[in-house]
């Protein structure tokens, strides 16, 4: 593999996303549109609707995400932006707010991971996850959070692990801020 090299989602990239998700959009038509719309909308929005609005998205200037690119072709994927725009963690248990009442303004979210399969395993989701808090630092963040999974050290699937891992925050500098569960965290790293 060349060195891998990181990219934002822009229309101009959106070809080679579209390449390494596939057909069905890196996980049954999901196009990395869950957390950021209702679940019925969601729902309905499977497959091309998806893809449909998230290439709307990168094509907007909004902040979607990144890409890690070896060569023409990307070998992950990183969804990076504002936490507002992620409609469906104001109700989720693993992502809210420690207290309640935090101004959520400044907070950036890291909500997503895919890594191809020939790249797994080789330091991507990390670059990555490095070059997420140095965009969301460069937009204006002043902190950035993540809802990891928990291995303990053991081998999951890789559809388990769309949150990135635990492991993987950690070395990155993020601090655990409280167990969601068993398996899962609320990870936050504070910027400047």
């Amino acid at each position: 593999m060349t060195p891998v090299h990181v990219l934002e989602l822009t229309e101009k990239t959106w070809p080679a996303l579209e390449k390494l998700f596939g057909p069905k959009g890196a996980d049954a038509g999901c196009w990395c549109m869950f957390f950021r719309l209702p679940g019925p909308e969601f729902r309905t929005g499977l497959y091309e609707p998806n893809r449909a609005a998230l290439r709307e998205l990168a094509g907007s200037g909004e902040p979607v995400g990144l890409l890690a690119m070896d060569g023409e072709d990307a070998v992950g994927w990183v969804a990076v932006a504002p936490r507002p725009v992620y409609r469906r963690l104001e109700r989720s248990t693993v992502a809210k707010p420690v207290d309640p009442d935090e101004d959520l303004s400044g907070v950036w979210s890291v909500t997503c991971f895919y890594i191809h399969r020939g790249a797994r395993r080789s330091g991507v989701s990390r670059l990555l996850l490095d070059e997420a808090v140095r965009y969301a630092a460069e937009h204006g963040a002043r902190v950035v959070e993540g809802y990891p999974v928990d291995t303990g050290g053991r081998k999951k699937a890789s559809a388990e692990l769309y949150h990135g891992t635990l492991s993987t925050f950690t070395a990155a500098g993020f601090s655990v801020v409280e167990r969601r569960g068993v398996r899962r965290a609320l990870v936050r790293k504070v910027i400047g």
